[in-house]
């Protein structure tokens, strides 16, 4: 600045229009640059992003080098010391409004730059997704303009500290009174970012209902169940419940168990194979894993056993497994596999004397 008063012969009005003239000169370097020398670097990289965002920091850039020159040819010119008696500091008021305008724009590009940024980390992290995207995309949008706006208000002199103060008064005030809504807000976000379960994952809740997420939101989650029953629960209760997602896991597909037991005395290996051989024969059951028999236990009226047999799609449990106790039941009854029931065999030691047992009535001659 120094140098430059010197060439204009100490002549402030030359002097800030050398200013305004070096600084169009820079502005329209940084133009060029930003336009025509980067864009070439950028091209060879293979993502998009680089490119997106030089072609949103451009105008930013621009604008703050625009600023810059007007905010140091504002201080050469002194606009308050034209007035009379410099009775209002026009100054300050100009280097105010310069500086509001480069927050603005910044912020708009902070903005910008913030979705694209979240665009492109959309799918690629387990936290950034589709569904969880709008949620960052606000958050983030608030951070900038909440920050925007700060920074106005220290341009302009403003203290924030009795806003701030204002603000967490208000702040406990609307805690007391909406603790719950803010507990489900809260379990809301924690559901979005960790995922237990996503729409359309069947799941079972710790009081046993089963049903399909058709919606995950800020306050609640709902559910609709095999009797097209919708249930919505608040996310400060689910979240703190336990939760069985029969959608996840290392595979996607749901392990059918159909118990059942043979008499005491019958072939295991013939009633492995023809279980087995029934769970194949079901168009609807996965042939990776197979189907499998496993012996569980020797129960009280006969061998028990456990036929597991995987589906795709956990909205098809109950018609697949109506399937394979209708099969199981017909196969055993072709093959004569005895299936047991309850029964007691009853021992007399004695029987009172002159006691005659009675015969059944439905035996009981005509």
């Amino acid at each position: 600045m120094e140098e430059l008063s010197k060439l204009t012969g100490h002549d402030r009005y030359l002097t800030t229009a050398a200013l305004l003239a070096a600084t169009l000169a820079v502005a329209l370097l940084v133009e060029w640059v930003m336009a025509r020398l980067l864009p070439r670097l950028t091209r060879r990289t293979a993502s998009e992003l680089d490119d997106r965002l030089l072609a949103a920091l451009r105008r930013p850039i621009r604008v703050t080098v625009l600023v810059a020159g007007l905010a140091l040819a504002t201080l050469e010119i002194d606009p308050t010391s034209l007035l009379e008696r410099g009775t209002v500091p026009l100054t300050g008021i100009t280097l105010n409004l310069l500086t509001t305008i480069a927050i603005v724009v910044w912020m708009v590009a902070g903005v910008r730059i913030a979705g694209m940024l979240l665009d492109s980390a959309n799918g690629r992290t387990r936290y950034v997704e589709p569904r969880t995207l709008p949620l960052f995309r606000n958050v983030a949008n608030i951070g900038i303009v909440a920050a925007a706006i700060y920074f106005a208000f220290v341009t302009w002199g403003i203290d924030v500290t009795a806003w701030l103060a204002s603000a967490g008064i208000l702040g406990i005030a609307i805690g007391f009174a909406a603790k719950d809504s803010l507990a489900n807000f809260f379990a809301g976000i924690f559901i979005l970012t960790d995922a237990p379960y996503q729409v359309g994952d069947w799941v079972v809740l710790g009081s046993g209902e089963r049903g399909q997420v058709t919606h995950v939101g800020i306050r609640s989650t709902r559910l609709l169940t095999r009797d097209d029953i919708e249930i919505t629960i608040p996310n400060a209760v689910i979240g703190n419940a336990k939760i069985v997602n029969e959608s996840s896991g290392r595979w996607t597909k749901k392990r059918l168990r159909v118990a059942v037991a043979v008499a005491y005395g019958s072939d295991i290996d013939r009633v492995r194979a023809a279980l087995v051989e029934v769970a194949e024969a079901d168009p609807d059951v996965c042939a990776d894993p197979e189907p499998r028999m496993r012996f569980r236990a020797f129960g009280d009226s006969g061998l028990e056993l456990e036929l597991l047999a995987w589906i795709e799609d956990p909205l098809d449990s109950g018609r697949v497994l109506d399937n394979l106790h209708t099969a199981v039941y017909k196969r055993f009854a072709a093959e004569r596999i005895e299936i047991p029931f309850p029964q007691r065999d009853l021992h007399l030691r004695s029987v009172p004397a002159g006691w005659v047992p009675r015969e059944p009535p439905g035996d009981a001659s005509p």
